[in-house]
C-alpha cells in the first residue's frame, strides 16, 4: 500500500509539470516567435516480484515450462519536454524592418564580435560556402524586430547586432546586383560613403528596406539607393538541441548538431518584410490537454485518499 502512495505522488509531480508547461504555452499565446512545448511521460522504475524463466528445450517428466516476469512500477515521471519548432503564421506590422523567416532558419544576432565568424563549410548544391557557427559566438532568434542605431548598425530591439554579409562595393553587375563578401559574417552597418574622408563618414540613410533574400538597401538624403548588406540565416541541424536563453534567444547546445550561417534559400526560408512570426501555441489542443491533465491529477489524488483509508482501517483493526 505504501507503494501505491509513492506511485500516486510520482503521478502528481508528473502532471504538475505538464500543467506548468501548458500554463507557459498559454501565457505566451501572443508572444512573437514563441515555440510551444509538449510534456512527455514515461513509466517510473520497476521492481521484479517474480523473475522470468525460459524453461527447457527438452522437457522431461516433472519439469515445468517458462514463466513470465512479474514487475511492479512506481508511477510516472517526465521523460522530456520537447519543443515544436514548426513555422507559425506571420502577422503584418507595417514596419519595413520587421522580418519573419518563412522556413526553419534563424536570425543570427549577438553582441559585437571583433573576431569575424569566418570558418567556412561547403554547402552541397550551393556556390556559396556557409559559416560554421557550431562553436558559439552568436545567438539565434526567430523574431526580427530590427532598427538602425545611432552608429548605422542594424540591431534588434534588445540592442544585439544583426549579422550578415557586407557588400564588396556599390558597383552593380550586369544583372543589377551588388557583390557580397560571403567569406565572413559581420554586423550589418551602413557602408562608408564613396567620398568619405579620413574620419570614415558613413552614408546618411533616410529609409531602409529588406528584400526576400535578406538584402538590406537604403535611400540616402540625395535619393541614392545603396546596398547596406545582406542578412544571413542559421540552419540548425537539431533545433531541439539548442539552449534557450531569456526572451526569444537560443544558443548552441551540446546536442544541437552542425549550425551553418548562410544566405537565405528556399530550404532555410525566405524573409518576409513587414511581418513578425506569431506564437505557434495551439489553444484548443492545450485546453483539451489541460482537462485530461487535470483529470489525471485528480485520479492520482484519489489513489492517495483510498490508500490513506485502507491504512486507517488497518491501524484500527485492533482497538
Amino acid at each position: 500500500m505504501v507503494k501505491s502512495m509513492n506511485a500516486a505522488i510520482a503521478g502528481l509531480k508528473a502532471h504538475q509539470t505538464r500543467l506548468d508547461v501548458l500554463g507557459n504555452n498559454i501565457a505566451n499565446v501572443n508572444t512573437w516567435g514563441y515555440k510551444s512545448r509538449t510534456t512527455n511521460f514515461q513509466d517510473s522504475v520497476y521492481t521484479s516480484l517474480k523473475n522470468g524463466q525460459s524453461g527447457t528445450d527438452n522437457p522431461t517428466v516433472g519439469t515445468l515450462g517458462g514463466i513470465n516476469t512479474s514487475q511492479l512500477g512506481y508511477g510516472a515521471v517526465v521523460s522530456s519536454v520537447s519543443t515544436n519548432f514548426g513555422t507559425s503564421n506571420g502577422q503584418y506590422t507595417g514596419n519595413d524592418l520587421d522580418c519573419q523567416i518563412s522556413g526553419p532558419g534563424f536570425f543570427i544576432v549577438g553582441p559585437y564580435n571583433d573576431q569575424t565568424l569566418n570558418t567556412q563549410i561547403e554547402i552541397q548544391g550551393s556556390d556559396v560556402n556557409g559559416i560554421d557557427l557550431s562553436g558559439g559566438g552568436a545567438y539565434f532568434s526567430r523574431v526580427g524586430i530590427f532598427n538602425p542605431d545611432a552608429n548605422g548598425y542594424l540591431v534588434d530591439d534588445n540592442g544585439n547586432y544583426v549579422y550578415g554579409y557586407a557588400p564588396v562595393s556599390q558597383e552593380k553587375d550586369e544583372n543589377g546586383n551588388v557583390t557580397m563578401n560571403y567569406t565572413q559574417l559581420v554586423p550589418i552597418r551602413v557602408p562608408l560613403s564613396e567620398d568619405a574622408d579620413a574620419n570614415g563618414e558613413l552614408y546618411t540613410v533616410t529609409s531602409w528596406r529588406i528584400g526576400q533574400d535578406g538584402t538590406v538597401v537604403g535611400t540616402t538624403v540625395d535619393k541614392q539607393i545603396i546596398t547596406i548588406g545582406q542578412i544571413a540565416v542559421a540552419n540548425v541541424e537539431n533545433p531541439n538541441g539548442l539552449n534557450q536563453k531569456t526572451g526569444y534567444y537560443y544558443e548552441v547546445g551540446n546536442n544541437s548538431g552542425r549550425i551553418v550561417g548562410m544566405p537565405t534559400t528556399e530550404a532555410t526560408g525566405l524573409i518576409n518584410s513587414g511581418f513578425l512570426e506569431m506564437s505557434n501555441t495551439d489553444l484548443a489542443f492545450d485546453f483539451a490537454t489541460m482537462i485530461t491533465t487535470q483529470r489525471g491529477y485528480q485520479a492520482n489524488t484519489k489513489i492517495i485518499t483510498v490508500t490513506d483509508e485502507i491504512l486507517e482501517q488497518l491501524v484500527n483493526m485492533k482497538r
